[in-house]
């Protein structure tokens, strides 16, 4: 070929050698590289090389898991890959795709919801832990079975919390039981233990297998030891009832945990147990997120200064030091969101109705959207947009860098959970009252009336189909579940499988 005959490439008045050559055009754009194929036929030859598109590729985050004798035109791959984003952001800001609603009728009540990377987990008062894999909508994840002791012959605990990362799930019960199940091996747990009392907090971390609980004085941190067998790796004995527990990401060695408790945060770590972040007499924490090397935690001033205003603190958990103050808000901070924002940006929730995104190099907000009546309850963003919930049960997507409302939706029950990545977004709409007045106590009586039992929604947008016009659940029923009850009717046409 002709590029194969090009020894020497022509700079102005000198010749260089190819590869000097396409070292040098290693440092322009796309732009500055079709302008540059223009010019001749060796540049052009030089301007389209694969190297270069494959590095051009790499460095706006496509197709990182590939190599460069997988596609044989990366110049097309990049255009494909950017025009498969427009057209996601499109769909995305006009609400162009399929909505779909995860229910589990048997579960009773909904009690809690987590999601990671499409996968959801979702704890009911029946005790039943469910999960679903909203990436293949054909594929019907397991109902996850307790580990039944010799007395479990009465009706299950309600579940307190649930959550789920790439390899576990994890759900905690009314009664202190804690039970571990592996993603891979299926619906038995592969580990159990139990607290003496009610438990406050559940974290899991985003990788690998650690979990914390939090039950009355002590956070108990658990994992597998080099063999595989579930151990205690360490128990914190605090002063005051922890409210939010996390687990920072992404450590080496011992685990490092984050508890809020009341008006005291502590960094537990092994080698220093007792360690207090953060603690102001009479000021309690309200939310609570972790990074990697930072915490971001909501404070509520009331009592000693009435006009001090409450604040998100951001800390390091290196060096312990208070790096930021941020927000002047008469309402109390109720969500906030650090791991996965952008670098060096940090959304809020408040109880005034308002989400705010701060910049933590300027300590400033960059922007106030107001939407929810009763409060905010959940929030995430990303580079371009904004997902928050509310008390009231909306939804509201929003254009960040505009500061405008794309859309929303609206359901039964505060929104507790929200999450989204590229693609596709996944809200939990959980009541607060898992008694509804009305409902049956009688274990094998279901009639618990639909609107009392809170519901999870998950959107995708890559498929170029109408919110309104997608296939509802009852259409992708396949005769599994053949029970009705006497409020709700369970239809079963299966289209899909016709």
């Amino acid at each position: 070929s002709f590029q194969n005959e090009i020894n020497e490439v022509p700079f102005f008045d000198i010749q260089l050698p190819y590869e000097l050559a396409l070292k040098i055009f290693q440092y322009l754009g796309k732009t500055e590289l079709g302008r540059c194929a223009q010019v001749s036929r060796t540049w052009k030859v030089l301007a389209e090389d694969e190297v270069l598109w494959y590095r051009l590729c790499q460095q706006e985050g496509y197709l990182l898991d590939t190599s460069i004798s997988d596609h044989s035109c990366w110049k097309l791959a990049l255009k494909d890959c950017r025009a498969r984003e427009r057209a996601l952001k499109t769909n995305w800001k006009n609400r162009i795709g399929a909505v779909s609603q995860l229910r589990y009728e048997l579960g009773k009540i909904l009690c809690d919801v987590h999601s990671c990377d499409g996968v959801v987990i979702a704890g009911y008062t029946s005790g039943a832990v469910r999960l679903w894999d909203t990436r293949t909508w054909d594929y019907t994840a397991p109902i996850l079975e307790p580990m039944h002791g010799p007395g479990d012959a009465g009706p299950q605990p309600h579940v307190s919390f649930v959550r789920i990362n790439s390899s576990l799930a994890v759900a905690a019960y009314e009664d202190g039981t804690v039970s571990v199940w592996s993603l891979m091996f299926g619906r038995e747990p592969i580990h159990r233990y139990q607290h003496n009392q009610r438990i406050q907090a559940l974290a899991l971390g985003s990788e690998g297998a650690t979990v914390a609980t939090a039950s009355g004085f002590e956070v108990k941190v658990e994992s597998p030891n080099d063999r595989g067998f579930w151990q205690t790796t360490e128990t914190f004995e605090i002063q005051k009832l922890v409210n939010f527990l996390n687990l920072v990401p992404d450590v080496t060695g011992s685990p490092v945990t984050v508890a809020a408790a009341e008006d005291i945060v502590y960094l537990l770590k092994a080698e220093d147990p007792g360690k207090i972040l953060h603690s102001v007499y009479g000021q309690p924490v309200t939310c609570l997120d972790v990074s990697a090397h930072e915490a971001a935690f909501g404070v509520k001033t009331f009592g000693w200064l009435l006009n001090e205003p409450n604040q998100i603190l951001l800390y390091n958990l290196e060096t312990s030091q208070c790096l930021k103050k941020m927000g002047n808000s008469t309402g109390d901070f109720t969500c906030v969101n650090l791991q996965n924002s952008p670098p060096n940006m940090v959304v809020t929730g408040n109880k005034d109705r308002r989400v705010r995104v701060f910049d933590l190099r300027k300590s400033e907000s960059l922007c106030s959207l107001y939407a929810h009546q009763l409060g905010v309850s959940a929030v995430q963003m990303d580079d371009w947009k904004i997902v928050s919930g509310g008390e009231e049960g909306l939804v509201c997507v929003w254009d960040q860098r505009m500061g405008t409302k794309l859309w929303e939706m609206h359901a039964r029950h505060p929104v507790r959970h929200v999450w989204f990545n590229s693609h596709s977004l996944i809200t939990a709409n959980i009541p607060d009252e898992k008694t509804p007045r009305g409902a049956s106590i009688t274990d094998d009586d279901l009639t618990v009336h639909r609107k009392h039992r809170g519901i999870i929604y998950a959107y995708e947008f890559s498929v170029d189909q109408l919110a309104v016009e997608s296939v509802l659940p009852i259409c992708r029923s396949s005769y599994d579940e053949v029970t009705g009850y006497n409020y709700n009717i369970g239809l079963a046409v299966p289209y899909d499988n016709i």
